[in-house]
């Protein structure tokens, strides 16, 4: 008898629990190798007073079973309720959101029914890192961070994915155009990486007229890799596009642990009815069976739902007048699935799982040399409701003293001062530019320290600071839009 895999189970709020049983039955049914463990998460242990979702004794079931199959949960609105899936997929080390889009036309309904996109979404970083802040009255911020590592993997993951399953393309998807740093470092190590892979095709497009091309010429895709925050978006939308984002399941892949799910919410307005779709969380299972290695129930349980499908067994959510023949509830779709084990679709593609990302090894990140780094000087940012970018520049400009110069004043990122418009809407908040007086100098952080000190004795309230740096003698930082 073959050693069954311990997998960590949630069955989570609203539709999950019902989801979940219908799933687990259907695994069961196909002759899956698992012990399911079962944990708490979701709604009751955020009341419970855990702010992130999960009680710590849960860590340790994922830290033991390194597999989780997870069904959606609700997160109380307000409160400082934190998303479970992103504490879980940043504490675990989740780096890699792998979510494919198969149209499954006619009998769902789609305008694209050629439809095949896999979105690797990179999944720790990025504007997700929610580190955020409230400056000014006028002013909140959310950081940006991008690492050289983390572009690496995930581009890494994207080609190693695209090899290990046949896929003859990857696109990235940035918006360097506009943040030339982040974005930039993204499509730059795109660019590095996609040479060792010369049997696949790669170009690369921005974010805003790639989603647009998601939604009206999908052909032009295979695999897309992009940050987190354009992932989350776009898989929505080629969910959408392929007919139906209640029908799409995700992986959360990553060196110690890898979490499976339905892409979609709780549905607490038909929680307890009966009538939920389970394919969404079917999907993501599927991806788990191959994740331990069970690619033979994969293929048989796979196959199965799309024999169910094409022969009108349907959920109310994709139920038609022309090609539902039978429209069920959430166990007794799953009844049909089990009754059709050992069946092949005739209309559908039949799933074969020869390759799969179980397979994939990321290799080591490339070494890389620290850069020489060049202290040039610093961005102070005031918070300044009673004076216009010339007061504030004139009077600046009077207590700044060598090593440091007053080099520009922008506000929202629009150069104001030396200079501005007379047309440009101003708020509370002004980056104030001090560089070194020698276009080759260095400052100290001393220098800042007395420079602060100065701002401070001037009367302003500074809110923040960001260093300027030269690396290997090239700009670290971005000018200010009509600088």
């Amino acid at each position: 008898m073959s050693t069954l895999v311990p997998i960590t189970v949630a069955h989570g709020d609203g539709i999950g629990p019902e989801i979940m049983e219908a799933v687990l039955f259907m695994l069961k049914e196909a002759g899956a190798r698992i012990a399911p463990e079962t944990i708490e998460i979701g709604q009751s242990v955020y009341l419970a007073g855990h702010s992130s979702g999960i009680a710590p004794e849960s860590w340790e079931s994922l830290r033991r079973t390194r597999v989780f199959l997870k069904a959606p949960i609700t997160t109380p609105q307000g409160g400082g309720y934190k998303s479970l899936n992103v504490t879980i997929r940043k504490s675990m080390g989740l780096f890699a959101n792998v979510r494919p889009n198969l149209a499954m036309a006619p009998y769902v309904h789609t305008h694209h029914p050629s439809l095949d996109i896999v979105i690797v979404r990179e999944n720790e970083e990025d504007l997700y890192a929610g580190i955020e802040h409230r400056q000014t009255d006028d002013v909140f911020q959310c950081l940006k961070l991008i690492s050289r590592q983390g572009c690496e993997r995930i581009i890494r993951y994207a080609f190693e994915y695209a090899r290990a399953n046949g896929r003859k393309k990857v696109s990235c998807f940035s918006k360097d155009n506009i943040m030339k740093m982040t974005d930039g470092i993204f499509h730059k190590i795109f660019n590095e990486l996609a040479p060792e892979y010369p049997e696949i095709q790669a170009d690369h497009y921005i974010i805003d007229i790639g989603s647009a091309l998601i939604a009206d010429q999908p052909h032009r895709f295979d695999v897309i890799v992009t940050s987190n925050l354009y992932g989350d978006i776009i898989s929505d939308i080629a969910a959408q596009v392929a007919g139906s984002v209640g029908m799409a399941g995700s992986s959360n892949v990553g060196e110690h642990c890898a979490m499976f799910e339905a892409i979609h919410g709780s549905a607490p307005d038909i929680a307890g009815k009966g009538i939920a779709n389970p394919s969404g969380l079917l999907n993501g299972a599927f991806m788990m069976l191959t994740h331990i290695g069970q690619n033979d129930v994969a293929e048989r349980l796979h196959n199965a739902w799309l024999c169910a499908i094409e022969e009108g067994i349907h959920t109310g959510d994709i139920a038609s007048a022309d090609y539902t023949t039978q429209k069920v509830g959430t166990m007794a779709f799953a009844q049909a699935v089990v009754e059709r084990l050992g069946k092949t679709p005739t209309k559908f593609k039949p799933a074969s799982y020869g390759g799969t990302s179980a397979g994939i090894t990321i290799p080591p990140l490339r070494p890389y040399t620290p850069a020489a780094k060049r202290f040039y000087g610093v961005d102070v940012f005031l918070h300044e409701r009673t004076m216009n970018a010339e007061e504030i520049g004139h009077k600046l400009e009077q207590l700044v003293a060598p090593p440091f110069r007053l080099k520009m004043i922008s506000n929202r990122g629009a150069n104001v001062y030396p200079g501005g418009m007379p047309e440009t809407f101003c708020v509370d908040h002004w980056r104030c530019r001090f560089v070194h007086t020698d276009d080759e100098g260095t400052i100290t952080h001393g220098d800042v320290l007395a420079l602060l000190n100065s701002i401070n004795d001037a009367g302003f309230d500074f809110v923040k600071t960001e260093h300027l740096y030269f690396f290997n003698g090239e700009r670290g930082y971005a000018l200010g839009q009509g600088q």
